[in-house]
This record gives C-alpha cells, structure tokens and sequence, in this order.
C-alpha cells in the first residue's frame, strides 16, 4: 500500500534525471506531468459533452427544423453561414493595405511605431514570464517566500484581456459578416492553451535564453515534417539555414557548464514540454489558416479563439479549485498581481500590433522585427537575471539569427523571381 505513493513521489525525479529542489517540487501533484493530465481531463470534460451536442444537432438536422429562441445561438456555434471567400495569397491575412499618397516621413513614423510597440509588448512580457515563473514572492530576511506554480492560471488572465480586447475593437470597428461555426476555434484555442501552458511550465526547468533558441528552430521540424509527410521541395538555402540554426544551437547548449544553477541546465522535462510547445504551435497556426478560407478578419480570430480559451481555463481552474487558490496568492502579494496584469496587457497589446505591422508593411519586415526581438530579448535576460553566456555560447547564439536574417532575405528574394515566373511555372514550396 506504500508503492504507489513511493514511485508518485519519485516521478519528477526520474523524468529530470536530477535531484528537485523542495522550492520547486513540493510534491509528487506538482510534477508538470501530473499538471498536464489534470488540466487535460478538465478541457474534456468541456469538450466532451460539446462534441456529443454538435452530432446530436448535425444528426437531427436541427439546421432546417429547429426553431424558437435559441435557434439563432446553435446555428451560429455548429453550423455558421458555411460560405467560404476565396483562399488569400498567405491564406491567413487580409490583403495588405499600400499606401497611396503617403509621404516617406509617414511611412517610417508608421513603422518605428509599429517595431516599438513590438518590441514593448514582447521583450516586457517576456522579462515578466520569466521573472514570474522563475523567482519567490514575499521572501524576507526570515522567510524564503513562495514561487506562483500554477501556469494555467497565467494563460487565463492572458486569454481573458485578449477576449475583451477584440471584443471591444470588432464592437467599435466594422467587420466582414462572421460565417464560420463558432466551435471551428475551439481546436485552435485548446492547441493555444496548451502550447502557452508548455511556454511558461518550461521555464521551471530551462533558461530563457534556451526557450528563445528553441522557438527561433522552429523552422527545423517543420521542414522536417514537410519532407516525410507531404513530401514537398526545398530550395538549398532553406537547407543551409536550417543547418546553420542547429549548429548555433548546439553551440549555445553544449557551452552551458555543469557547475551552473538550476535554471540554466537544461533538462529532459525541459526538452519534452519545448516539444510539446512547438507542436501545439504549430497546429495552432496550420488550423487557424484553414480557419481563414471563411470571410473573417484576424481580430475575429483573435476573438474567436479567446472565447474558447476563456471557457477552458476558467472551467478547468474552477474544477480543480485552483482559480481560487490563485486569487488568494494574488491577495497575499501585490507584486505578483501587478506581474499578472502586466503580462496580460503586453500580450494583448502585442497581437494588436501584429495585426497592424503585417497588415501595414508585410509579412517579411514583421519577421524581421520579431527577429531582433529574439535576440534582445536573450540580451535583457542575460543581464537582468545573470544568466552566463560563454564565448562559445554567445557565438552559438549569433549563428542562429544570422541564419534567420539569411532565411529572410533569401525569402523576399524568392518571391520577387516568383513573381516574373512565366505563367504556367511555379516556384519551389517553402516553409
């Protein structure tokens, strides 16, 4: 009657393959496994019952018979209008708006607004993430004070500003006649929340800097996915760029000392929960483009996909009787309270200002910008958190963005060739 307990209590310790300091594993239920499966059962004891309602509507055919009060709710939330515009150039963004009679002065104010808002938003809240999910509250001369543990808790307050956020701008602003049904943003939402929760879990076991590098490779298993599974063609400087990102971050990972504290070591818990984040990331983005072939404008999505998150985490908080829980930890310290909401502002802030730069100016500059914003954001934490970067590291580091810079410039050269292509020929697929 003692194994079970036992081999609990020794599940964080085996997954890290490093002893847990009591500051950051209490217990066996704050293993981010357990944390993970808990918050899961939650979103499907939401989901469950909402698929079961969809096919009992779809099967009655409740679209041409129902009737009465409610009817206008349930068609919009299972069927929508099912007219779908025709698919985008990028198959997620409204045409870009060009200027007509702007002046050179205006355009670079617009996009010095535009890359200071972006680099605000996200270098802010990426100080705040760390610092709320790496270091104590209320600690004293006599009392070590206590770590905020509940990552789920975060993702709320980001999704609740979110959703009132586009809520007020699709109210005050004119938008396309909304057609898709409403639980098509569920599956995006549920992969965002997920993806947000493996982010800031993650960060209990790596450094910043490593989670930065880790989302600037990104392109690596994509690539890799769209090789194996769709079979598709890249040109030789997406191989070399991609060679280029894995050897920089090798470089910066292999420099880490053994010596180094915690937060700088990367672990196997760490490498898993980065996986995990890339790949929810991804469907997130993938089925949000599918989500885009319906006449919707991204602040809609915004909206949509917030909806959903809201409902989630608020439903899953409340059945584990965390949400409570972390209200009194906001009450006991102020600090955090002002972290939180901090957080919540610089996040919502920062999707508004991607709208606005890639609607503006372009998909390229707008990865430009988040480029730069990646490598600042490494600099800042370095400097305000300590984290030692050695020569070789910090090469590693320089390695990676230089090959993103490549992979920018060579892109924007691709599309221009593309486009004085003769008509029956296309260019290579990219990621």
């Amino acid at each position: 009657r003692f194994c079970l307990p036992l081999v609990l209590a020794s599940l964080p310790t085996m997954a890290t393959g490093e002893e847990i300091p009591s500051a950051l594993q209490d217990s066996w239920g704050d293993f981010w496994l357990f944390r993970f499966f808990v918050n899961a059962a939650g979103y499907a004891s939401i989901v469950v019952p909402g698929f079961l309602l969809i096919q009992y509507f779809k099967r009655r055919n409740y679209l041409e018979t129902g009737r009465g009060i409610c009817f206008p709710v349930i068609k919009s939330c299972v069927f929508g209008s099912e007219v779908k515009s025709v698919h985008q150039e990028d198959g997620s963004l409204p045409p870009r708006v060009e200027p007509t009679e702007s002046s050179t002065a205006r355009q670079v104010f617009k996009l010095l607004f535009c890359a200071t808002g972006l680099q605000a938003s996200y270098l802010t809240w990426g100080v705040l993430q760390e610092r709320v999910m790496t270091r104590t509250y209320g600690a004293t001369e006599t009392d070590p004070g206590e770590k905020f543990k509940d990552s789920q808790f975060l993702v709320f307050m980001n999704r609740i500003l979110a959703f009132t956020v586009a809520g007020l701008y699709c109210a005050l602003t004119k938008q396309p006649r909304h057609g898709a049904p409403m639980y098509k943003y569920s599956f995006a939402s549920l992969s965002n929340i997920l993806s947000s929760w493996c982010q800031y879990e993650a960060l209990k076991y790596i450094s910043f800097p490593t989670q930065v590098l880790a989302k600037a490779s990104k392109v690596i298993p994509v690539m890799m996915m769209g090789k194996l599974v769709s079979h598709k063609s890249y040109e030789y400087w997406e191989y070399l760029t991609a060679a280029l990102i894995s050897v920089g971050v090798s470089m910066f990972l292999l420099s880490s000392g053994p010596n180094k504290h915690m937060s700088t070591v990367t672990t196997f818990s760490g490498v898993v929960l980065l996986a995990g984040y890339i790949i929810f990331d991804s469907f997130t983005s993938n089925w949000q483009d599918a989500l885009f072939t319906y006449k919707m404008s991204p602040v809609q999505m915004m909206f949509g996909v917030n909806v959903f998150s809201c409902l989630f985490t608020v439903g899953s908080l409340l059945e584990q009787g965390a949400l409570l829980e972390s209200v009194r930890f906001m009450a006991r310290h102020s600090e955090f309270t002002a972290h939180a909401v901090l957080l919540s502002v610089c996040s919502a802030c920062g999707q508004l200002f991607i709208f606005y730069t890639i609607n503006q100016f372009g998909a390229a500059v707008f990865t430009i910008i988040m480029t730069l914003r990646q490598a600042f954001a490494i600099l800042l934490s370095c400097l305000i958190y300590g984290h030692a970067v050695t020569v070789v590291g910090g090469l590693g580091v320089a390695v990676v963005f230089m090959a993103l810079f490549l992979r920018v410039y060579a892109r924007s050269r691709m599309k221009k060739r593309s486009k004085k292509l003769p008509p029956g020929e296309s260019p290579v697929q990219k990621v």
